[in-house]
């Protein structure tokens, strides 16, 4: 797997910046004991990572904090969104699901995970502290550019010593696929391809080699980023999304009708400019209406991204505004936001489909440019939060299936390559020694408390 970071910056909207979930690969020393020793064509070090000295994680903000706009592209001047949004004719809705099962499936409680990367490192230790916190699932995300090569060869390589550790250690697996093989692009970039068949092809045979063993796959991560699709971004490419969705779903259910299907979730940003991204919730409404509507016959579960920054889970501009420095003046900067998204799928008439928060949490201090509202958050400022989102959820939203915290065990991996203060670290809920943060303990105390109240 090659790392890849993700980031939104523009001139105009410096105040509507949120961070970008993604995944990231990095190398590690360790292997995971009883699995076959890998033949590594990278020089690893062989020391112990030391523990880095970490910005105060306490930080009393002196004023807005600013980003360097140069050499970023203008964003054009784009008409609001309407208020109401208006209703399209109903598409026809699959009475029930394939095989005769319940459509959308439901999971019965809230399921607890985390995004991970497991590539090329160490899983043991990550994945069996994912089981003392008591999580239930993984969310591993992979480069199908990476798995197929040329045109109809795959090469499963290290995601089958993934998936067995996964298993091994009785969690269940979400297998988020991202980046397209070149050759499959109308560009000879690493965006949507342009033939919606040949995504279907690949994860029917993912599906067929992994059956049992992959619990659920989502059909790409954050498309509303224009890295993410190639480069550039429209709202007409939500259209070409849910093409890709129809086909994907089709051929998954043909193989195995008991994986769940998750929607890619647009990532949280307000932004609009095709260089850099759209607006989530334009790209929600656009995916929604395309078609009228056909998107819900061929979605298990909507997967959605909800923002924090500094911002306490409990607020919600413009009603409910935080207190924080910076980034409180539009929803998407809320982790509330999901109840926006949640409400543009009723209108649409996905009331019935359950969500899947797959990333969701809050950055302590780091040095990443874009990313100083963790500056304003400490490690138990974080735990407390991830504690109140966890609980808030379990008690208003009954409709919310699955909840993925972002991130397992990036600290250790940036750690490794040199860089342990990066945002992605940052978010993670391990330390750069795989020693649990606050926020561990609060995720380790709240699962038992959900659980309680029935959910």
């Amino acid at each position: 797997m090659r790392p890849f970071f993700t980031r939104i910056a523009t001139a105009t909207l410096v105040a509507l910046l949120f961070p970008l979930f993604a995944s990231c690969a990095v190398p590690h020393t360790a292997l995971n004991p009883g699995e076959p020793q890998l033949q590594m064509q990278i020089a690893l070090p062989t020391a112990r990572v030391r523990q880095p000295v970490l910005p105060d994680p306490i930080v009393v903000p002196q004023g807005m904090p600013t980003i360097s706009s140069a050499n970023i592209t203008p964003v054009p001047t784009l008409q609001p969104i309407p208020t109401a949004l208006p209703l399209p004719p109903m598409a026809t809705t699959q009475p029930v699901g394939i095989d005769g099962q319940s459509f959308p499936p439901r999971t019965g409680q809230i399921q607890f995970g985390a995004a991970a990367h497991l590539f090329y490192t160490d899983r043991y230790t990550p994945l069996t502290r994912a089981n003392d916190a008591g999580l239930g699932w993984i969310r591993q995300q992979i480069h199908w550019s990476d798995q197929e090569g040329p045109a109809g060869f795959y090469a499963w390589g290290e995601l089958d010593d993934v998936v067995a550790s996964v298993n091994a250690r009785g969690l269940k697996l979400l297998i988020s696929i991202v980046r397209s093989p070149s050759f499959y692009t109308a560009d000879g970039g690493n965006g949507m391809p342009a033939d919606s068949q040949s995504l279907g092809n690949f994860v029917a045979a993912l599906a067929s080699h992994y059956q049992g063993r992959v619990h659920a796959i989502q059909i790409w991560n954050e498309q509303n980023l224009a890295h993410e699709n190639g480069g550039l971004v429209d709202v007409s490419d939500a259209g070409r999304y849910v093409e890709l969705l129809k086909v994907a779903y089709t051929r998954i259910k043909e193989v195995d009708p008991n994986i769940i299907v998750v929607s890619g979730a647009p990532a949280s940003t307000a932004t609009n400019g095709p260089g850099i991204a759209i607006s989530d919730m334009r790209y929600y409404r656009a995916m929604f209406e395309y078609q009228n509507g056909v998107m819900r016959n061929y979605v298990d579960a909507v997967a959605i991204h909800p923002g924090g920054s500094a911002n306490p889970p409990e607020t919600l501009w413009p009603k409910e505004p935080s207190p924080a420095q910076g980034w409180t003046n539009d929803a998407t900067f809320y982790f509330r936001n999901l109840e926006n998204a949640h409400q543009m799928m009723a209108d649409y008439g996905m009331g019935s489909h359950p969500v899947w928060i797959t990333e969701f949490g809050w950055a302590t201090a780091n040095t990443t440019p874009g990313f100083e509202f963790g500056q304003q958050i400490s490690f138990d400022i974080q735990a407390d939060y991830i504690r109140r989102a966890m609980l808030m959820t379990a008690e208003r939203y009954p409709w919310v299936d699955a909840m993925f915290v972002w991130n397992l065990n990036f600290a250790p991996l940036r750690a490794q390559s040199g860089d342990p203060n990066h945002e992605q670290a940052s978010f993670g809920i391990l330390d750069v020694s795989y020693d649990p943060r606050p926020a561990f303990y609060a995720i380790q105390q709240t699962i038992p408390q959900i659980r309680a109240m029935g959910r």
